[in-house]
């Protein structure tokens, strides 16, 4: 339902003079931390916040007990080994008056642990510098999360009556594979005929998104430093051997993995990384020897479409050739386990009415056409679209070091993001 240059106008306008208050919001999220740390997570004080925020603007949010979800263990995607336990979802929904489409906003209120990592930014204190956000989450995906309270906020702030319902979630257990969160959203009733998940997308349309999965490989070996006969090699020759030949396995997956269109830009569409190495704890207060284990973190991404049993099978053939090729560095053959789900590739076509429309509007904002891309890395929004049949489109804005020390959202973005998300919310429920 198209909204009248009059409305979109006032709309653009109302983020624009409230930019100071979407700001707030956001920092007010990222101040409150809520780590996944698995199987435990501290979630509940900023869900209690997005809570409270919803009464406040006469909403009946709903904060519930995954455990008490009907169904959620016995459904075929829940992955078990998870503490809810202090860690709610919450829902509420804004009825519409009648005639129009319904739309769920929902986004994951936990983020990655702040770390060890050297952050020269407090974490948790939403510093703002220049044009930048700082802090655990402000971009993955508080930053979302905060511009989905703000739209409800204007629509409150503005006395616009929508014709279908506005449904808001936040998700706890989204980060390290967890989505069980996500899947107690639908079971529990919070659905709609449509979703926008705000991920940071980069202002880019994101109706696709990768496939991950992690394997830890275990190495062994005799180490120690005083042996007779020959100095122990340890683990090392195995890890040096391991890491030459994993290009070979990165590349045998850009052979075989079809590129779907949604990536078809992409510069590896299926990347094979290395995203953690352990032999033993550092420093002066631990004895000085050769490892005698070492733990490798394989990550790798996948196209929508592809199967679990054929990369896997891909992944087991590649090691035992590693390990054929020097039997001798291999006293004992690697172990693998896998920490983590299986997280599949997904997408909705690019003529979905969620995504031209979506775009058509972020057309109007930005001046261009957005790209309608698929997102470089795995999330939750495969539920929707797999498990439940739900349309499910990514969207959100610009932001860094993901993830990572030092992490920031970029404020002007977030502002068009938001411009953006109130006109589709608009005219996709009808005013």
């Amino acid at each position: 339902m198209p909204v009248n240059s009059t409305l979109e106008e006032l709309l653009r306008s109302h983020v624009e003079e409230r930019r100071d208050r979407l700001v707030e919001i956001i920092r007010d999220l990222v101040r409150i931390p809520s780590e996944n740390t698995p199987p435990t997570g501290n979630e509940e004080a900023c869900q209690r916040y997005a809570s409270d925020f919803l009464r406040k603007l006469h909403l009946s949010p709903t904060l519930y007990d995954l455990r008490e979800v009907p169904a959620l263990e016995s459904h075929p995607i829940f992955w078990p080994g998870r503490d809810y336990r202090d860690r709610p979802n919450l829902g509420a929904r804004r009825k519409g008056r009648g005639g129009g489409r319904s739309l769920l906003l929902s986004g994951h209120i936990d983020t990655v642990p702040r770390g060890t990592l050297p952050w020269t930014r407090d974490p948790f204190g939403g510093e703002v510098v220049d044009n930048r956000l700082y802090g655990r989450g402000s971009n993955d995906m508080k930053g979302g999360v905060g511009t989905n309270l703000f739209i409800f906020e204007a629509l409150y702030e503005l006395g616009i009556e929508l014709a279908g319902d506005l449904v808001f979630e936040t998700v706890v257990d989204e980060e390290f594979g967890g989505v069980n969160g996500t899947l107690a959203g639908r079971l529990k009733g919070f659905n709609a005929e449509a979703a926008v998940i705000s991920e940071p997308s980069s202002l880019r349309v994101c109706p696709a998104q990768r496939g991950g999965r992690t394997a830890h490989v275990k190495l062994s070996a005799m180490g120690g430093v005083l042996t007779e006969g020959a100095f122990p090699a340890g683990v090392i020759s195995q890890l040096h051997h391991l890491l030459h030949h994993l290009d070979s396995f990165a590349e045998q997956r850009r052979v075989r993995a079809a590129v779907h269109e949604l990536y078809a830009g992409s510069a590896d569409p299926v990347p094979v990384s290395v995203t953690k190495v352990f032999t033993g704890p550092w420093g002066t207060k631990e004895p000085i020897t050769i490892p005698e284990t070492c733990l490798v973190e394989v990550y790798w991404q996948m196209m929508p479409g592809e199967k679990q049993e054929d990369i896997e099978g891909e992944f087991f053939a590649w090691l035992d050739s590693v390990v054929a090729a020097a039997p001798q560095l291999f006293p004992v053959r690697p172990q693998v386990e896998f920490p983590l789900r299986w997280l599949p590739g997904s997408f909705i076509l690019k003529s979905e009415p969620l995504v031209r429309e979506l775009a058509d509007c972020a057309t109007q904002v930005l001046g261009n056409e957005p790209p309608i891309v698929g997102i470089e890395g795995p999330c939750d929004m495969y539920v929707f679209h797999q498990a439940f049949g739900i349309p499910a489109v990514l969207w959100g804005a610009r932001g860094g070091n993901t993830h990572a020390a030092d992490e920031y959202l970029e404020i002007d973005s977030v502002v068009r993001a938001a411009q953006t998300l109130l006109i589709f919310v608009c005219r996709w429920c009808g005013v």
